[in-house]
């Protein structure tokens, strides 16, 4: 049996009272969690980074099992397009603050609890200052940036932190502990991947229920390690496919090498990496804003637009007047283009598009921008009517 994270001096102190009794009644009958395993989750304060996908079910399995604090990281507004899967919010919460509507949710869902939040994104400022103050930390980010400052901050700080991901019809989850035994997220990937490699967090997609898999067993860990039952996933990450409804276990092993807890670290403070995913467009290529192109369309300026986005992305939204070709072909498609006319390129976010304009230079290309923000951008500063996704 696991040992509980929680020491016996704060859950001696804690007690429940007549109506947490009730509440928790299927816990307190239970051998293995008793009176004692519920003190010691109200005495637990948890951290969720993000209110999204994965920070969703989390949350509010983690509220409904009486956790006494938890926190929650998240500068973001609810979307329309996050509903699918992002089941803390509803359609009424469209366009308020996503920590608002997360609060509202778990306050209803047990008011016993305390519920912190920051409105601000993790940073190297501010991380080790948020986390210090939690027994664990719940990784549900989206992003490669997040991830390596939350495991960074996590090891430094000795707190477990549980993760978890999920790529389309695909989700992984561990606990990264080096304190208690285990590898912690460097050890598996010493540095972040290069930022053309990582898919921009947005297009890749993801079956909407499976954020809810991944998410609810991030809570099972969560549980297991503050009441000490059970063999946590220290140094075991477990691989889901929704697709073969199929499970399987890799272990993992800590890295002597590894840069933030091998025995020669080479990193010793929380490091910001604003350049991988999510990061904003490549500003080493020429590059016009959603504005420049308005003015262009509506003064019939003479210029190509050309979509690189996949043509499902092209079915869903697009802005008029573009031509699609997308980024895997255009190397394929050059003679398409007209070399004497400005040519503007743009994807999703300016990712994809960066690239196509380094690729159309290389081919001798000289008049050709990538559109800051894409159709994102398009969308949010020009033509609201054109979907976001």
């Amino acid at each position: 049996m696991n040992r509980s994270i929680i020491d016996d001096q704060r859950t001696s102190a804690v007690q429940l009272g007549a109506e947490e009794l009730q509440r928790y009644s299927r816990h307190l009958i239970m051998p293995e969690v008793t009176a004692d395993g519920q003190r010691r989750l109200k005495a637990a304060r948890v951290l969720c980074i993000g209110a999204g996908g994965l920070g969703s079910p989390a949350a509010l399995y983690l509220t409904a099992a009486g956790v006494g604090t938890i926190g929650i990281v998240d500068f973001d507004d609810v979307d329309l397009s996050n509903l699918q899967r992002q089941i803390l919010h509803g359609t009424k919460d469209v366009g308020r603050g996503k920590l608002e509507s997360a609060h509202d949710r778990l306050r209803d869902i047990n008011p016993k609890i305390e519920i912190e939040l920051y409105q601000c994104r993790l940073s190297s400022e501010n991380a080790s200052e948020i986390v210090s103050k939690y027994d664990i930390v719940v990784d549900g980010s989206d992003n490669f940036a997040t991830r390596y400052l939350s495991n960074d901050v996590c090891v430094f700080e000795q707190k477990p932190n549980v993760y978890g991901s999920v790529f389309r019809f695909e989700g992984q989850t561990t606990v990264f502990a080096p304190h208690l035994g285990g590898p912690c997220y460097r050890c598996l990937f010493p540095e972040p991947p290069p930022p053309e490699s990582v898919p921009n967090c947005a297009q890749a997609g993801v079956l909407g229920v499976l954020p809810g898999i991944i998410g609810m067993l991030q809570a099972i860990e969560t549980i297991k390690l503050v009441v000490g039952i059970g063999e946590p996933l220290i140094g075991r990450l477990l691989h889901f496919d929704a697709l073969k409804v199929k499970f399987r276990e890799l272990n993992l092993r800590r890295d002597s090498e590894c840069p933030v807890c091998g025995e020669n670290r080479t990193i010793f403070a929380p490091i910001d990496y604003d350049q991988f995913c999510g990061a904003p467009a490549d500003d080493t290529v020429p590059a016009i804003s959603v504005h420049e192109l308005k003015r262009k369309t509506e003064t019939r300026e003479a210029f190509e637009l050309i979509d690189v986005r996949e043509p499902f992305e092209y079915e869903i939204a697009r802005i008029d007047g573009a031509k699609l070709i997308p980024l895997g072909e255009i190397a394929d498609r050059t003679d398409e283009l007209q070399r004497e006319q400005p040519i503007v390129v743009h994807c999703h976010s300016g990712k994809r598009s960066a690239q196509a304009v380094r690729l159309l230079q290389q081919r001798g290309f000289s008049n050709v921008y990538n559109l800051e923000g894409g159709i994102d951008a398009w969308s949010d500063q020009i033509d609201p009517t054109v979907p976001k996704y």
